[in-house]
């Protein structure tokens, strides 16, 4: 295993906080407590996206005693119908509006995800075309030196069904789940990570600040170029590298009151922190 202690302690503290939701990451300020500020709030959608917006509502409750935000997860498309008809006041959708969609919603991002296709520090390639990447998943190339590497069998590694960052990999691509020929399965980031480190002559995809946290730390594992971007945090967060995309609150119509409070905040530097922890990039301008 390669991964340093630093790495499996913070793997176990954000695994407990996603896992026990009311888990504290950091303290909470007690002198900006607006007492003026109350009501109730109810949000659901995306599971992707709970986890962050239960924190940032934790924060927010503690800043704001008399406010009390319940969050429920279904599945975006639920959280969308729940919000236009007005079931609940919040959506959470985990990717970009279409565009019949901004047309019905106001939109506003609090975080992006962005996923890297990773192999080992030992491949000698520095770039797959998407053709590749797409031939090599289904299995129409199964040998490196058709990619213009080594004489060694390829080995994919995807993600558990039903998992977002499959979801995100899949529709960038274009490909069903059935036509993946995969010779390993993960569960999440880190045991992917790890699978990967340990052979190089695998193949996989991860969460684009996970990988680079592990590279920084000294795993074996590069990130590849996608379209010939560079994945990167800088391409993440500024949009320009294709395989990512935004977390988004939706609202009915453009948001007041309690509303627009908490949709600031979530927005805000106040809670940048918690995005990071949650293995997210900041976003680091207003959206609206």
């Amino acid at each position: 295993m390669y991964y340093p202690k630093s790495i499996n302690l913070l793997a176990i503290c954000v695994g407990s906080c996603v896992s026990l939701e009311a888990c504290s990451l950091s303290p909470l300020p007690t002198d900006a407590a607006d007492k003026s500020l109350g009501g109730q709030l109810t949000i659901t959608g995306a599971s992707t996206a709970k986890p962050l917006v239960s924190q940032i509502a934790q924060r927010f409750e503690a800043q704001n005693p008399q406010v009390t935000i319940n969050i429920k997860t279904n599945d975006q498309s639920q959280g969308l119908e729940d919000t236009a008809t007005e079931r609940v006041d919040i959506g959470m959708v985990s990717r970009a509006l279409t565009q019949s969609e901004k047309q019905e919603f106001q939109d506003f991002a609090i975080a992006r995800e962005g996923i890297g296709i990773i192999v080992h520090q030992d491949n000698p390639l520095d770039s797959l075309s998407h053709i590749d990447i797409l031939n090599i998943y289904t299995g129409r190339i199964d040998n490196w030196r058709e990619v213009g590497g080594i004489n060694s069998s390829i080995r994919v590694v995807h993600k558990s069904p039903e998992n977002s960052t499959q979801e995100l990999f899949l529709d960038y691509f274009q490909l069903d789940n059935s036509q993946i020929e995969v010779n390993a399965v993960s569960q999440d980031n880190l045991q992917k990570i790890e699978t990967i480190a340990s052979n190089p002559d695998a193949i996989g995809y991860a969460s684009v600040a996970i990988a680079e946290y592990n590279i920084d730390n000294g795993v074996p594992i590069k990130l590849l170029p996608v379209s010939g971007i560079e994945a990167t945090t800088e391409s993440v967060q500024d949009g320009s590298f294709p395989l990512s995309r935004p977390l988004n609150l939706v609202t009915k119509t453009e948001p007041s009151g309690l509303t627009k409070k908490f949709i600031e905040f979530a927005q805000s530097e106040k809670v940048h922190d918690l995005v990071t922890r949650h293995y997210f990039f900041p976003i680091n301008h207003e959206v609206h």
